[in-house]
Parts: C-alpha cells; sequence; structure tokens
C-alpha cells in the first residue's frame, strides 16, 4: 500500500481519536448520582479577576458516595470558588466551614436523569459526526490520489475498506461510552 493512504488512515485515526477523547471529557463532566472530581473539569473560577480551572486552585476529597469535599490551595480563594459552584449547572448547594467546601449531591430527580440522558446523547452524536466529517475528508483526499493517479483503483479501495473500518471501530467506542453513561445515569 503506497504512503499517501497510510498517511492518511493514520491521520484519520489520530483525529477520530481525539474526538473519543473530547467525548470521554464531556462525559464525564455530566452528574450522576456519585460524587467525582471529574464533574468539576469545565469548570472555571474568577480568581483575582483571571478565569481559572477549578482543578488548578483546590484538591478534592470523596468521602462518601455523595459527598465532596473542595480544599481550596489558598484560603482567599473560598468564596470565588463557593460561587462558581453555586452558579454552576451542577446544581449543588456547597457549604463552607472556613477550611473546606462541602458539596452534598441531591438524588438526582428522574427528570434530572432524563435531562442529563439527553445531554449525553448530544455528546455522542456530536463526537459521531466529529468521526463521520474526519472519514469523509479522508475518503476525498483518497479519491484525489486515484483522480491524479498517484495510486491504482485497487489500492484506493483497499484503503477505502480499512476507513471503514477505522470509522466503524471509532462509532463503536462512542456508542459504549455512552453505554455506560446511561447506566451510570440510571442506577439509583
Amino acid at each position: 500500500m503506497d504512503g499517501s493512504i497510510e498517511e492518511s488512515l493514520f491521520e484519520a485515526e489520530e483525529k477520530m481519536d481525539k474526538a473519543v477523547e473530547v467525548a470521554k471529557e464531556d462525559f464525564s463532566a455530566i452528574r450522576t448520582g456519585r460524587a467525582n472530581a471529574a464533574m468539576f473539569n469545565k469548570l472555571t473560577v474568577d480568581y483575582y479577576g483571571a478565569p481559572t480551572p477549578l482543578q488548578q486552585l483546590a484538591s478534592f476529597q470523596t468521602p462518601e458516595a455523595r459527598t465532596i469535599l473542595v480544599q481550596p490551595f489558598d484560603k482567599g480563594s473560598m468564596a470565588a470558588i463557593e460561587k462558581a459552584l453555586r452558579e454552576s449547572d451542577l446544581g449543588v448547594n456547597p457549604s463552607n466551614d472556613g477550611n473546606v467546601i462541602r458539596i452534598v449531591l441531591p438524588q438526582l430527580t428522574e427528570e434530572r436523569r432524563r435531562d442529563y440522558i439527553k445531554i449525553a446523547r448530544d455528546k455522542a452524536e456530536h463526537a459521531r459526526v466529529s468521526v463521520r466529517s474526519v472519514r469523509r475528508k479522508a475518503k476525498e483526499e483518497m479519491d484525489r490520489l486515484v483522480k491524479d493517479g498517484d495510486i491504482g483503483e485497487d489500492e484506493g479501495s483497499r484503503g477505502e475498506k480499512d476507513l471503514e473500518a477505522l470509522t466503524k471501530k471509532h462509532v463503536d467506542v462512542i456508542d459504549d461510552l455512552l453505554k455506560r453513561k446511561e447506566a451510570e445515569l440510571l442506577e439509583v
């Protein structure tokens, strides 16, 4: 097989892997009934006028399944962190004892679970669209190579078969991630 087809496939695989990574990150930020620090991955705090990721400002502990303790590294950021948590779309009501911010996650209502499942399905669809878009670009590249005579028809169709297999593999991973997230959201 010609290097150009190999290159197209390699590049496509790298981009598809990236789409799967983004989906994983998006899913981890969707809250379930269980406490985990990944829920705060996308949260930023106004830290002395600069939007700063919460991860850089505090450590997290989960002493119980639905409790998270947020320990600010700088006590001066306590109020800003509490405000960011309260205003986030996580639906939490933080309390602060001067040392740590305690968050007790409310049980998810049936309606909230359905909302989160909808969000997860939406994120999964975005990831699938990204993967398909990568496939389309790679296929156009392969078609061009065949048209320009850089590679033969057989090589072109072999490359396309490999591209299809690659696409299917990545879409299956996304579907599997979604299935797991839905199961997580449905467990009470």
